[in-house]
């Protein structure tokens, strides 16, 4: 074995028992907090005379350690040595470490321009509840629905004990000048205090915006995931530009706020980076809660994907320096908002027009998934179905790719439109965490490569197609698949497929219903933590003579060969609808699998591939 193969089979292993701790945490956390004495549980790397060992454990942070016979009157009890998660014996970290929101001190000294009253409104000045003191400003938000403009903070920041929805925000916060009259912002449209974080966001009234951090040079444009040892760095009110090293993530840490009482809130901890110490020696204050951290690029500079939302840090009796935020994916999705302004109007006209079963004059349903799948499918408004202009698909939770894609083809109302300058970018109706966005595919060989075919969405009346292009570029369309994918599948045969039933076939009314996706192995390769599918597959409906008419399509692609820059051969081959639905796990209507005709071989290695279009059999 390699030491690559090694250190790959060694991630894979350890991917899987950070789901399992994960899950754990998710669902039995919350019991361990009610010991008195504990003050977080999380997962991190267990430590040996203080230095992380790289051996994964359950990390448990305590307000005191101490000897066993003084647990009882502590009202505690012992933390076992190793805990047996999903048969696997994990062991445990137990580390003195206690929280406190960060509004609890308000340093003196802080940045001057962080302090004072701006126009435009930009993330890392103070701001505060017309009540409180003061916190940071994170970032500039919008609302999901319809685009306002928002900041965002914690909710001990624009909220706190003595606050309520609608209530003035100011900016400065009152502790850095107190004529509040003068610095009304806005006022507090929603927050949140709980496990998935403590977050609020807050109007802008009468000021211009810039996204840009104060201080960073950087504008936040995605929602990242940490991961135990990603660098980032924050600019906070206080403490202005520091910089720090996640060391432990999936954490549920206890903090008391005040007259809100106890809180259990979910986030991860970050640590002092030894290469870029701050001077004083503090990561954080307070005054800098609210404050965005942001991973670092590879090389240093600061990079625009948010890692999460700055609430809290150490007592004033420890001597470990750290910092807790929360995470991005939840605050989110829990206040409704996004970091790229919908386009007005986009989502909404697209829910109303989505995959069409009534298209082809023959009612056609989408595939469902079958019992083993249940569950993990992203839902959105109470529906499995995501649905955009002249298409539809089905979100996997586990995958964070399509299960399936289902669109529509009108070929007598097509439209040329170009791409102009669209880029792709997350959907942001639904969680970011369930969609693999530039993350994946920068500085690598990976396409994003289209599920649902640009070309084949742009019909209809010229907004409705230029709506249809827009929409096409949303990260749930599209799958990673090798540069010159479709050039490479045997002449294109794939990506001329839909063409091809044009070209061959009589089809009534010109229209064309289709249904593709990637089919998910529990082998495909994983690559940058994600498993790359090495097949994907393709279905098309149409009505010739009155009858409704089905085919079916495999490509097989060859991912080994990414790090070594080769380009293996595809391969593209015509299967029976029955195969896809046993590769898929997916149910596809029983008009659709009587309307295939096509027999072939069992295996499918002695078949032959299509070398081009002309050898489908229609």
């Amino acid at each position: 074995m390699t030491g690559q193969e090694s250190a790959s089979r060694k991630s894979g292993a350890e991917e899987e028992t950070r789901k399992s701790l994960r899950q754990f945490i998710r669902t039995r956390g919350a019991e361990y907090l009610k010991d008195p004495n504990i003050s977080s549980i999380g997962v991190g790397y267990k430590m040996s005379e203080g230095s992380p060992t790289g051996e994964l454990a359950l990390q448990f942070t305590v307000d005191r350690k101490a000897a066993p016979d003084e647990l009882e009157a502590l009202g505690t009890v012992p933390i076992p040595g190793e805990i047996i998660i999903d048969g696997v014996a994990v062991p445990t970290d137990v580390i003195e470490r206690s929280y406190r929101p960060g509004f609890r001190i308000v340093a003196e000294a802080e940045p001057p321009a962080a302090k004072v009253r701006v126009d435009p409104v930009l993330p890392g000045v103070s701001v505060a509840h017309y009540q409180g003191t003061a916190g940071t400003i994170g970032c500039i938000v919008y609302d999901k629905t319809d685009g306002e403009p928002l900041v965002l903070s914690n909710w001990h920041v624009l909220h706190g004990t003595c606050g309520a929805l609608g209530d003035v925000v100011v900016q400065p916060g009152p502790y850095d000048d107190n004529r509040v009259d003068r610095n009304r912002l806005g006022v507090l449209k929603r927050s949140h205090l709980g496990v998935a974080g403590d977050c609020a966001v807050a109007t802008i009234e009468g000021r211009t915006v810039n996204p840009e951090i104060l201080g960073v040079g950087a504008t936040p444009r995605e929602l990242g995931e940490p991961e135990i040892g990603d660098k980032v760095l924050k600019s906070g009110r206080t403490t202005g530009l520091t910089h720090g090293v996640v060391r432990r993530v999936d954490v549920i840490a206890k903090l008391h706020y005040g007259a809100a009482g106890e809180q259990a809130i979910g986030g991860f901890e970050i640590g002092l980076d030894e290469q870029n110490l701050p001077e004083d020696g503090e990561i954080s204050r307070g005054g800098d809660s609210g404050a965005a951290w942001l991973f670092k690029n590879a090389d240093g500079t600061p990079g625009n994907v948010l890692a999460g939302l700055h609430f809290a840090g150490e007592t004033g009796t420890s001597v470990d320096e750290h910092a807790l935020a929360c995470l991005p994916q939840s605050v989110f999705e829990k206040l409704g908002i996004t970091l790229v302004r919908p386009d007005s109007g986009a989502i909404a006209d697209a829910v109303a027009v989505g995959y069409d079963p009534s298209f082809l004059g023959v009612r056609l349903d989408p595939p469902t998934l079958d019992a083993s799948l249940q569950g993990d499918a992203v839902p959105l408004d109470g529906s499995d179905i995501i649905p955009y202009t002249h298409f539809s698909l089905v979100m996997s939770a586990g995958r964070r790719f399509a299960r399936w894609v289902g669109w529509n083809i009108d070929g007598g109302a097509l439209k040329r439109i170009p791409r102009k300058s669209l880029s792709f970018t997350k959907d942001p109706r639904i969680p970011g965490r369930f969609q693999c966005g530039d993350e994946l595919y920068s500085d690598n060989r990976l396409d994003r490569g289209h599920l649902a075919r640009r070309a084949d969405l742009l019909w209809g009346d010229l907004t409705e197609a230029e709506q249809a292009n827009k929409d096409s570029f949303f990260f749930t369309n599209i799958t990673p698949q090798l540069e010159d994918f479709n050039q490479s599948a045997r002449k294109g045969v794939w990506g001329r497929i839909e063409d091809a039933v044009f070209a061959d076939v009589d089809v009534q009314d010109l229209r064309v219903s289709v249904f593709g996706g990637p089919v998910f192995q529990a082998n495909d390769r994983i690559y940058r933590g994600v498993p790359l599918p090495r097949e994907y597959w393709k279905i098309v409906a149409f009505v010739e003579d009155g009858q409704l008419q089905g085919r079916a399509f495999l490509l097989t692609q060859n991912l080994n060969q990414l790090e070594a820059l080769e380009l293996d051969e595809f391969r593209v081959f015509q299967v029976a609808v029955r195969e896809i639905q046993e590769r898929t796990r997916l149910v596809f209507p029983e008009n659709l699998r009587n309307a295939d005709t096509f027999t072939a071989p069992e295996s499918l290695q002695a078949r032959d591939p299509l070398d081009r279009p002309g050898d489908i059999r229609w």
